[in-house]
């Protein structure tokens, strides 16, 4: 156990029952691309209070503080994180819908299955979402970035945000406090995001399954199956495609130990046999690298790189 663990192990407050803290969790277990060191401390928590009170916790005790969703578009490095790893429990997989007419006002936990959500709104027969037929990971998670495709973004039908601030109150962001930007959302400091309020309004059926359907095409002819991968490396660079470009480069199929880029789409990179994530970001650096050198654009990572990128 690392000296962060072991020094805050037994100080974790009252409220939190000691029981569900777990000491060194591999987090390559917790994430799309299967690499990453461990957490010194992992919890998952499943109320408010109890999300509440480690970040009141960690704020007060100087321990750093780690929120993990769905384990898509991040890279753990080797050397693990530091500090107390988060993860919202099953408490926050429900949707619970307000059905008046034509109009859908929902309130779904940060944690829900993003694809099985979309789901559930053709389903129902209520349209926005279509474009997201397929985005793996979390609802939550999907907000943060603003998960976007095919002419859409999720910021489109947020009404507001509910969560935990880092003083461990509730707090409710309305739309007018929350600033969406190109797979990005601005969050006030500290913020744990743990529901959204959407709006849906009800469509045609058969419009709305053929233009999810259109867009499951559309991914599963780009995106690579049958290895681990984060999703997309790169964001698209203006008037332009991330995946072009590096295959202009010639670097589609480049592997560093045992990370690849995809043969089936340059902008994703697998774990084809055991990587580590030094090998993930060694060929997004030199990936970015060349790029830049021959085409003059500088790529910006749409993946997070979080935690520590050295030996364990």
């Amino acid at each position: 156990m690392s000296p962060t663990a072991a020094s805050t192990a037994c100080a974790m407050p009252p409220s939190i029952d000691a029981t569900k803290i777990r000491r060194d969790e591999p987090l390559a277990r917790h994430t799309s691309m299967r690499v990453g060191g461990p957490a010194d401390l992992f919890c998952e928590v499943e109320s408010d209070t109890e999300l509440g009170a480690c970040l009141a916790w960690a704020r007060q005790s100087g321990v750093p503080i780690f929120l993990l969703g769905g384990g898509t578009n991040l890279v753990v490095g080797d050397g693990g994180i530091r500090g107390l790893t988060l993860k919202l429990g099953r408490s926050f997989r429900r949707a619970d819908w307000a059905v008046d007419g034509d109009r859908a006002e929902i309130v779904v936990g940060a944690a829900t299955n993003f694809k099985k959500f979309v789901g559930e709104t053709l389903d129902r027969g209520f349209a926005g979402l279509e474009f997201a037929e397929g985005i793996p990971g979390t609802i939550g998670g999907g907000v943060i970035m603003n998960a976007g495709a095919f002419g859409g973004e999720i910021g489109g039908v947020v009404r507001a945000l509910r969560g935990v601030d880092e003083e461990g109150g509730l707090r409710r962001l309305g739309r007018d406090e929350l600033r969406f930007s190109y797979r990005h959302l601005d969050l006030p400091r500290g913020f744990v995001v743990t529901a959204l309020e959407l709006e849906l309004v009800r469509g045609d059926p058969t419009a709305m399954r053929a233009r999810a359907a259109d867009a499951r095409e559309k991914r599963g002819r780009h995106q690579p199956v049958g290895h681990p991968n984060a999703g997309s490396i790169w964001k698209n660079p203006s008037g332009d495609f991330a995946g072009r470009l590096i295959d202009k480069v010639g670097l589609r199929g480049e592997r560093i130990g045992g990370a690849q880029i995809s043969p089936h789409h340059a902008n994703f990179i697998v774990n084809v046999d055991g990587a580590r994530a030094s090998d993930v970001g060694a060929l997004m650096e030199r990936t970015r690298d060349l790029v830049w050198a021959a085409r003059g654009v500088w790529l910006e990572a749409e993946v997070k790189r979080v935690g520590e990128w050295g030996a364990p």
